[in-house]
Parts: structure tokens; sequence; C-alpha cells
């Protein structure tokens, strides 16, 4: 099936005459698709009917019309105009607000605050998504969504993430950032930025928001210090399509079905 540039699948042109599968999907001993979807937060039983009849739900990659197919929610890859559904209500994702002073672990030997007293109410056993530094804050992802999980951290997804980043030194000029967004080298090799903006500016530190795909330790950081301009604040913002909003800093909220359907879709899932 096409897929879209960004791995979102298109949705399927079918034939207004086509009642059912091409390919059959239907497991004889399985939950009726109705029941499957009214159970994953898409509505009624009777709106997800109407869904299934409006040709808007996928099942492994093909339409289904029929009200009567039965489809193994454990296995099943479900979509709903084009977008993944999670039908394992046992999987959910966490999105935190991490302040300054705490690490990303759900466990430190030396006793510093870890992001495990974000969620210690959770009865889940979550483990967190990529990091931010002790001295950084915003946005940090929890999941107990091992293969979610996985693909946000492999490079190979290469997810965005945007920072609120105010630094000292006085006013960045075009030719820093032109330099940023062109590559920095640093001691494991150049590193570039994908946009960086000012936000705000006051005598000796500027605002800036940046974007980026790096991975490595401590990257706004050293990229900073590298052209002259080292970091007072760095918080970030975004993971690829989940946004940090109004989340107060130490609390956290769990992702909606729309949002983890987007977070799923930026990485092939």
């Amino acid at each position: 099936m096409p897929t879209s540039r960004r791995g979102g699948r298109r949705r399927p042109q079918q034939s207004q005459n086509t009642q059912t599968p091409t390919v059959d999907v239907h497991v004889a001993d399985g939950v009726r698709l109705q029941k499957v979807l009214a159970q994953a937060g898409l509505g009624s039983r009777r709106k997800c009917e109407e869904l299934i009849s409006e040709a808007r739900v996928e099942v492994d990659g093909q339409i289904v019309t029929e009200l009567g197919v039965r489809v193994d929610p454990g296995k099943a890859v479900v979509r709903v105009d084009g977008m993944r559904v999670q039908l394992d209500p046992s999987k959910i994702t966490v999105a935190v607000n991490k302040p300054l002073d705490m690490i990303s672990a759900m466990s430190d030997p030396d006793g510093r605050p870890t992001v495990a007293e974000l969620v210690k109410d959770r009865p889940e056993r979550l483990f967190h998504v990529g990091r931010l530094d002790a001295d950084s804050e915003g946005l940090l992802l929890l999941t107990n969504d091992g293969e979610l999980g996985n693909r946000l951290a492999h490079p190979r997804y290469e997810i965005p993430k945007t920072y609120l980043v105010t630094v000292e030194g006085g006013e960045v000029y075009p030719r820093v950032i032109k330099q940023l967004t062109s590559g920095v080298d640093l001691d494991d090799g150049t590193a570039r930025m994908d946009k960086v903006r000012v936000v705000d500016a006051v005598p000796g530190r500027t605002m800036l928001e940046v974007v980026l795909h790096e991975g490595r330790n401590r990257i706004v950081r050293r990229m900073f210090d590298a052209v002259g301009f080292p970091v007072a604040r760095l918080v970030r913002t975004r993971i690829g399509p989940i946004v940090l909003g109004d989340l107060k800093t130490g609390r956290t909220r769990v992702l909606g079905r729309t949002e983890l359907g987007t977070l799923m879709r930026a990485v092939d899932l």
C-alpha cells in the first residue's frame, strides 16, 4: 500500500461497488470489529458501525466495510482515516514536563530525584523515551509500549525535537544562525540544527527556538558553546507531533487517541 513522505498511510481508493475486502481479514473466533473500535475509544458501537460502513476503517492494510468482520485485537493493525488505533488498553504513553534538577531515569543509585516520582501512582511499568539532562526542562515521554519506544529512539525515524533556548553572550546574529544550520564541528563529528529562529532578545541574552533531530548527549548545549553562546536555560517544547502546551512543570498527562495515532504514524506504526 502506498505511503506518504512522512510515513502515514494514504486512504486507499476503493470502488463504490466493492462491498467485501479483497483480502479476507476475518478471524472466525475473533471480536467484532465495531466492538474493538468502541473499546479503543472511537465512540459508541453504532458510531463505529458507521465508520466501517463509510469505508473509513482498515484492518491489516485492507479497507473493511462489512459489519460482521471479526478480528484478533492482539494481532490486527487497525487504522481509522489512515491513523493507527492502539487496541491494547494496557499500553499507554505519558507526556511529562520534567522539572529542573530531576534526572531522566526511573531509578538512581545515588538517590537523586527521577522522573519515576512523577508517575509513582500509576500501575503501569513505564520507561523513558530519550532523555533530558538534569539542568534541562520540558517534554519527556514515558511509555510501556516497547515497539513505540524503540522506534522513537531509533535514528532511522529522525523524530524532530523543538527547544526554547536562552543563551548568554548578547545578540545572536544571522551568521551564527547560518553556522548552526550549516554545521558545527564537535569532538564527535559535525552537528546541524534543522531550524533556528530568534524569539526574543534583551541585553546580554537571546531566546531562540531550535529544531533538530540529533540525539547525541547534550547536543544543543555543545553546539551553542561551540559558537560562543553558552546556554542559560533549555526547555524542550515538542517531540515530533507531541506538544508540551500548557502542561505545568512536574505534571503529566496520558496521550489521547489522536495524539498517540499521530506519534505512531511518525514512526511508521
